[in-house]
């Protein structure tokens, strides 16, 4: 018995593979799928409708014009640009490459960064939190898998205490099970009711206030050991004419924020050792001579151990909440002689992260407002449902009585606080329990910056489709929606993208393979 043809008809609802049967069918599909190349991969594609016109740069002139009408599907397609690979994978990975260039520009040099830099002294940090009650983890003492992220070594006991009994809430303070790597029991606390999430969630608010600090600490480190050694002060002369005498060494920085599963953050830093010319302060040059990377290392150490951060004053803990680092505290050398770390793979290693949000604990969440926060905050739930609780109720709006006491607003009532609170920020990042700084900063003298590189492609497209160095394209955009038309729409772009995405991972693969025969025979 054959199988009845389906017919397209304008209004018709059909399946993904009737959608894409109907546009691969289409003779102009060869140019629909050039025309929606630049957002080919684009999970949620932006649609724009207006005109496109060409002007003459030199004299202003308009010598020719388009409207959105005239195109495919009479829309323009631009990608979304979110940086999130649960989002948008592909706009992700872009993003991802980005990242990828911006640090390690910082490490070796290219694209307006000297050369030089690579003769830098770097060492790699990484800064955690510290702990706000047990969880369960995964520890191996020593592994002996080639390859971490598919580790398959035996790890030891979770919690072993022979003498641990339960806590005040009756629940057990010891975990026996050796924890696989995808086990959900990991980052879990031990006892939900244990747990200090207030604290947690504050220290994520203001983690960036305390890495600020750090990292002057470092800088004062420096300048100390700089006096002490007798390496003389930098006079520099200001914009404004004012002299200033500068310490003669500086540290740049590239840092990427890392959400555990325990859903606190830890920031994986490059420190960089620049030194200061008098003529340009804004050059990168090498440090003085009497400045190493031990002493780098002896001023990360000492900055972490003795900074903290008080917060303000809270109705909920008058005192505020001490934010300081975690005893873990790791500090290594790049390009050293084992080979462990060397620039690529830290770059690589950061870039990873920098798509990322929260979906190391396991869950992914949109910006939470007074009309959805019932649907993910519950002082009784998860452990994250407790952390996105404690966000709303710690950033609550605080209102005064008339005798001058504070009083305080239903924690579920009530939107988004924009007055100029210590903890008002709290409800606005509740979706990333407290946490409200980028994943990727990097110090203005580190590397290129991701608007550069942005620049440098669009200069490029520019280029491979041939357009006149002398007319500039001039646009007159309405949003319109976001998203394919068809899911059918959505395969076929995404698919191609896909191919396109292979070809040049293949095509740079022969370019290095060709490189590296070169240098052999050489």
């Amino acid at each position: 018995m054959s199988t009845p043809l389906t017919i397209y008809r304008p209004g018709l609802a059909l399946g993904r593979d009737a959608q894409v049967l109907h546009r691969a069918a289409s003779p102009k599909f060869s140019g629909w799928l050039e025309h929606t190349r630049p957002a080919g991969g684009c999970a949620r594609p932006i649609r724009l409708t207006g005109t496109i016109a060409a002007v003459d740069r030199n004299t202003g002139r308009i010598t020719g014009q388009l409207h959105t009408d005239e195109l495919p599907d009479r829309t323009l397609y631009k990608a979304c640009g979110n940086r999130r690979e649960s989002h948008c994978p592909d706009c992700a990975w872009v993003y991802q490459g980005d990242a990828y260039q911006v640090v390690c520009r910082g490490l070796t040099g290219g694209k307006g960064v000297p050369d030089s830099v690579g003769r830098h002294p770097v060492v790699f940090a990484t800064f955690t939190a510290p702990s706000f009650g047990p969880v369960h983890h995964r520890h191996v003492a020593r592994h002996t898998c080639r390859n971490r992220q598919r580790c398959d070594c035996l790890p030891a006991p979770c919690r072993a205490r022979s003498n641990a009994g339960t806590c005040q809430h009756g629940q057990p303070a010891a975990c026996f099970a050796r924890h696989d790597a995808d086990d959900p029991r990991l980052g879990q606390p031990l006892c939900l009711d244990c747990y200090d999430h207030n604290h947690q969630v504050v220290w994520n608010y203001f983690s960036g206030e305390l890495w600020r600090r750090t990292k002057q600490a470092i800088d004062r480190h420096l300048a100390a050991l700089c006096r002490k050694r007798g390496i003389p002060f930098v006079r520099v002369v200001t914009a404004s004419g004012r002299i200033r005498w500068m310490p003669p060494v500086r540290v740049s920085h590239g840092k990427v924020a890392e959400m555990q599963r325990r859903a606190a953050v830890h920031f994986h830093v490059l420190l960089r050792l620049d030194g200061v010319d008098h003529n340009d302060p804004d050059a990168l040059v090498p440090p003085p001579a009497g400045i190493t990377i031990d002493g780098l290392k002896d001023a990360i150490r000492v900055a972490a151990s003795r900074i903290t951060v008080t917060t303000p004053a809270h109705p909920d803990r008058p005192q505020g909440w001490l934010v300081a680092w975690g005893e873990q505290v790791d500090v290594r050398s790049i390009n050293t002689a084992s080979g462990e770390l060397t620039d690529d793979k830290v770059a690589a290693y950061l870039a990873k992260y920098a798509t990322k949000a929260t979906e190391a604990t396991g869950r992914s969440f949109t910006r939470l407002t007074s009309a959805t926060i019932d649907d993910y905050a519950d002082p009784e739930g998860d452990h994250l449902a407790r952390l996105i609780d404690a966000c709303w109720h710690l950033g609550r709006p605080i209102h005064t009585d008339t005798t001058g006491g504070a009083t305080t607003a239903d924690h579920r009532q009530g939107g988004l606080d924009t007055k100029p609170r210590p903890y008002a920020g709290l409800r606005r990042w509740a979706h990333m329990l407290g946490f409200g700084g980028h994943f990727l900063t990097k110090a203005r003298r580190y590397s290129v910056t991701f608007g550069r590189l942005r620049d440098t492609r669009t200069a490029h497209r520019r280029t491979e489709h041939d357009e006149a160095a002398d007319t500039i394209t001039v646009c007159t955009l309405t949003y319109i929606g976001s998203g394919w038309l068809t899911e059918g729409d959505a395969l076929l772009a995404n698919t191609a993208a896909r191919q396109r995405r292979e070809s040049r991972r293949v095509g740079r693969e022969e370019l290095a393979y060709e490189a590296w025969l070169t240098g052999a025979a050489a």
